[in-house]
């Protein structure tokens, strides 16, 4: 660990007087040591370069939603499969980095040692790469769980699980071994976001393995849901918030050169965001059919979330007091500035969204895309530019190549965002409005969904226009950054020295204030974060899976055939969940469109379920029976044949690839280990079930005029499409 001891030695600073002394008559004793900037310019260099990949499929999947060309005509690059590849780049990968750069390099310098292990660091930093590598391999391939935000299959899961422990092991080894007495409250976040993350990336990959890229979940329909907007929701809060506020605790008073505004602001601000965030998830899932008391809950403390956002928002812009003047001439103190002011929008904007009334017309619309891409371009956009842009000069020991460049860059990405934003919410609001309108006469005044689509095209053309520029900005940022780093030279270790820590410590002053206890024991703050997360998570939970009376059972509702196994993971595999949902609400504009709003019973066989989180197309709930199977058929082998001015895309492949039907009784032993109540004998003669009902279906379409092979893939996704919603309209029937 480079570390050497010298006598006698020179205190670094007057302000350290009162640390780590030895006893009286004793001559201090301080320890040489060297930061490692190596691993910070390595997660600095990833960062830039995956950013800029998830951009540039951000903005091709953006593309392709008013130009199906952009979806370049084969099976690896349409919207379903490309779209989780950019949300999962973004997000692991140019957010994931930045964070692991932020943390690598504030956590030595506020524990006054390196990093616990050099080669833990290297193990996380190609840990971390090596499962977004297998992300950009799996995901065009259709191999998803179709979990959002959790799309990646079970052997990843695990590797994900034994990196985030490296990362964990290496920074609670760093924090233990420290030099500093008092934990900065930037620690405290990233020991939140280590021990929630974990948790949540934990229960939520719960997967029943069917082969080595493929399980289900454990967790059926309602409590599937649950389960993944607890985590979706929280994976916003504590990958992309709780560590971006560790880390604007600490960049941007030394950008500012000002002390944070607030400590009892931050103290107070840290316990609340943890405790209520956590509740917050359900409201991602109002007017479903998850139970009424589980969605108050969720809008509650989405609620009352705002004021401990807004307490993170305003300890930041009132560390500029007095430095306002610095705003206008430093572009990286503009980017945290517009960073930090994104980042209150979008926390004034989350409570909204979840009032019913307001989430009734946004839900399933543009409106949330905008609400999501103000937090992602804005907040974790610019508060990473600002970090790469103050520390890269500082690790290669020169200035800036250029300034010039980076005010435009600041420029671009403010366009950029506003280009973006402003036309998603007037789609959203659109969107919302059009599908509830009715004509004086009681009908619905846009009976065909695809009215709506159509006429949101040259927002989604703008939106398109917006990302082109921010993506621009960021590749400016790329060419400045690198050529600053080839002037420069990096400082692989960075000396520094510092006391060793007194083992015997007796607090006066400030330090007997009852947090500071907790500011300097690690392990109580880490325990005290997870029990205050566990809190709201276990009340939401436990009950949804233990009280029957939750979801209650349908008795015509029954698993699905071999054949329709089949094609639900067809369905998956192309990722139709991004812009189909499955989920009728209660609406009266919902259920004249589709048909009898949705039921807990109906899900109860669902591993994973469907319910989408964006409609681009109709909703699919009551597809089954509503169309002929040749409908199908010609619709998804051209679908403007069957509905002019779709913008969804072809997928010819489905009408000549052969269904695997190597694996079907292994999936459905598997759905048998999860609850789902498949006889022996449905296991044993799988296949010859799927064959009967299959050549069914082939003979239907033959009878229509069309010629396919019964062992087609297209065969599979069309039984599939029939059965959806079916099985209550027998129950329906059978009350008659």
């Amino acid at each position: 660990m480079n570390v050497t001891s010298n006598q006698p030695t020179v205190i670094i600073s007057a302000d350290r007087s009162a640390i780590g002394q030895p006893p009286p008559g004793s001559r201090p004793v301080a320890e040489r040591f060297a930061y490692d900037n190596r691993i910070v310019r390595d997660f600095g260099v990833a960062t830039v370069i995956w950013g800029i990949i998830g951009m540039l499929v951000g903005v091709i999947a953006a593309t392709q939603l008013f130009h199906t060309g952009a979806n370049l005509g084969n099976q690896y690059t349409t919207f379903g499969r490309i779209r989780p590849l950019h949300t999962n780049a973004v997000i692991f990968a140019f957010v994931g980095n930045a964070i692991f750069m932020g943390v690598y390099y504030s956590l030595q310098r506020l524990c006054k040692a390196r990093m616990f292990s050099d080669l833990l660091s290297k193990i996380h930093f190609w840990g971390w790469q090596l499962i977004i590598l297998s992300a950009v391999a799996t995901l065009p391939l259709g191999i998803t769980t179709s979990k959002e935000y959790a799309e990646l299959e079970w052997p990843i899961d695990i590797a994900i699980t034994l990196i985030w422990v490296v990362f964990g092991v290496n920074m609670f080894g760093t924090i233990i071994k420290r030099r500093e007495r008092h934990l900065y409250v930037a620690i405290w976040f990233y020991i939140a976001t280590f021990v929630t993350v974990a948790v949540l990336h934990i229960v939520n990959s719960m997967e029943m393995p069917v082969s080595f890229l493929k399980s289900y979940s454990l967790y059926a329909g309602v409590q599937d849901a649950l389960v993944q907007w607890w985590y979706g929701h929280n994976a916003v809060a504590f990958f992309l918030t709780t560590p971006y506020l560790g880390m604007m605790y600490y960049f941007l008073p030394k950008m500012a050169n000002r002390p944070v505004y607030s400590y009892k602001l931050s103290i107070l601000h840290f316990w609340a965001l943890i405790f209520i965030y956590i509740w917050a998830g359900p409201h991602h899932l109002l007017y479903s059919s998850l139970p009424d008391w589980a969605q108050s809950l969720g809008v509650v403390f989405s609620v009352m979330l705002i004021a401990p956002s807004w307490g993170g928002m305003i300890n930041g812009l009132l560390t500029l007091r007095g430095a306002w003047d610095k705003v206008r001439e430093d572009a990286i103190l503009k980017f945290m500035v517009v960073g930090l002011t994104a980042y209150g929008m979008a926390t004034f904007e989350g409570p909204l969204l979840s009032l019913k009334n307001v989430n009734a017309i946004a839900h399933f619309t543009d409106w949330v895309v905008a609400h999501v891409h103000v937090g992602a371009l804005g907040w974790n956009g610019f508060l990473t530019f600002a970090m790469l842009y103050w520390l890269i000069p500082r690790l290669y020991h020169t200035p800036l190549f250029s300034n010039k460049l980076m005010n435009t860059h600041f420029w671009l990405g403010t366009l950029g965002i506003l280009f973006y934003a402003i036309p998603m919410y007037i789609s959203g609001f659109t969107q919302g409005m059009m599908w509830k309108e009715f004509t004086p006469e009681g009908v619905m005044k846009y009976p065909n969904f695809l009215e709506t689509t159509i006429r949101l095209l040259p927002m989604h053309q703008m939106r398109a226009i917006g990302g082109t520029i921010y993506l621009i900005g960021a590749i400016l940022m790329a060419y400045n950054l690198f050529k600053t780093m080839a002037k420069g030279s990096l400082t692989a270790n960075e000396p520094a020295e510092a006391p060793a820590l007194a083992k015997a410590y007796t607090p006066t002053g400030q330090d007997t204030y009852w947090h500071r206890w907790l500011e300097r024991k690690p392990m109580p703050l880490l325990v005290g974060s997870l029990v205050v997360i566990l809190i709201g998570s276990l009340i939401e939970l436990v009950p949804t899976f233990m009280v029957r009376n939750n979801v209650p059972t349908i008795p015509a509702v029954q698993p699905y055939t071999a054949l329709e196994l089949q094609g639900r993971d067809l369905y998956i595999r192309e990722g139709c969940v991004g812009c189909h949902s499955q989920l009728v609400r209660p609406f009266r504009s919902e259920t004249e469109r589709y048909g009898d709003y949705s039921k807990a019973g109906e899900y109860v066989y669902d591993h994973p379920f469907l319910w989408g989180s964006k409609r681009t197309g109709p909703d699919l709930q009551r597809q089954g029976g509503k169309y002929p199977d040749s409908w199908h058929y010609h619709h998804m082998r051209d679908p403007q044949s069957m509905s002019p001015g779709s913008i969804m895309p072809a997928y010819p492949w489905l009408l000549t690839q052969q269904l695997d039907v190597s694996n079907t009784a292994a999936k459905m032993q598997a759905l048998q280990k999860v609850g789902v109540p498949y006889a022996d004998a449905d296991v044993l003669y799988a296949n010859d079930d799927l064959k009967k009902q299959a050549d069914a279906v082939a003979t239907r379409l033959a009878e229509d005029g069309i010629k396919v092979k019964s062992d087609r893939e297209i065969v599979a996704l069309i039984a599939y499409l029939q059965r959806l919603g079916t099985d209550i309209k027998k129950m329906e029937t059978v009350n008659q």
